[in-house]
């Protein structure tokens, strides 16, 4: 990349079909769905150049258009976030000249402007990774042993080891060892835009296949991610019971 100031695009995938929360986007709490709760807070970052939503329902997209945002349309056989972003890229000649293409999930409305900064910033600055994202430390052992919390472990350098639905890094007695740190990952990713572009042709992988985590296939096959330490930690809505309490606002 070269040294001018490399153009970023900030794109919010976001599907109806949610397999644990069918129309997640559009649920509602404190007035407003959790797409425009979720924009509005991406909007916040100064360094995107554009900022948009990818989706596969005219429901959604009428919805960010009501309150102002920008949306486009994508193919509902897009399987990850990931690939509705290589899409948009791909096959929207408006927004095929970005350098960095950052993810930030439809169900992550609380992810830090200085977060997405941090995570942005450290791509930019590591040459050999392909992607970034970020990770905050896990001390809640309900959150260390919940399935729908991902954890991370990272080399000495930053760069992602491994991510698990499981506790990790595990220990031989095979219960949680307090004595070692644990990172709960941020949902959010920053790809430099020819990394992007190939991900949706890499094969699936068996670790990918078996978390469930799109970012594993990055790392089987070679590419790597490097890892933001921050300290301002998240609340998604992934479940059912994660909306209750937003809506009720246990969690706020």
């Amino acid at each position: 990349m070269s040294s001018k100031k490399p153009s970023i695009i900030g794109i919010i995938p976001a599907r109806f079909g949610s397999t644990r929360l069918p129309g997640k986007p559009l649920l509602e709490f404190e007035g407003k769905p959790l797409i425009q709760h979720t924009y509005e807070n991406a909007k916040k970052c100064k360094l995107f150049d554009e900022l948009l939503v990818a989706t596969d329902d005219e429901r959604i997209k009428n919805k960010v258009e009501s309150f102002g945002g920008k949306a486009v349309m994508t193919p509902d056989i897009c399987a990850t976030g990931t690939e509705r972003l290589a899409y948009v890229i791909a096959e929207f000649p408006d927004f095929a000249h970005y350098d960095i293409v950052v993810n930030v999930q439809g169900d992550e409305p609380d992810v830090s402007e200085n977060t997405i900064d941090l995570v942005v910033k450290n791509l930019i600055l590591h040459n050999d990774a392909s992607m970034a994202t970020a990770c905050v430390p896990l001390n809640n052992l309900e959150e260390i042993n919940k399935s729908s919390v991902v954890k991370c472990v990272f080399d000495k350098k930053g760069y992602a080891l491994y991510f698990s639905r499981s506790p990790i890094p595990s220990h031989k007695t095979e219960r949680v060892n307090k004595n070692i740190p644990y990172h709960k990952h941020i949902g959010l990713y920053a790809y430099r835009k020819d990394f992007l572009l190939i991900y949706p042709y890499l094969t699936s992988t068996p670790l990918q296949i078996s978390e469930d985590l799109e970012q594993l296939k990055a790392l089987e096959h070679g590419y790597k991610i490097h890892i933001t330490l921050v300290d301002h930690d998240t609340k998604g809505i992934d479940t059912p019971e994660d909306y209750k309490l937003r809506e009720s606002k246990i969690c706020q």
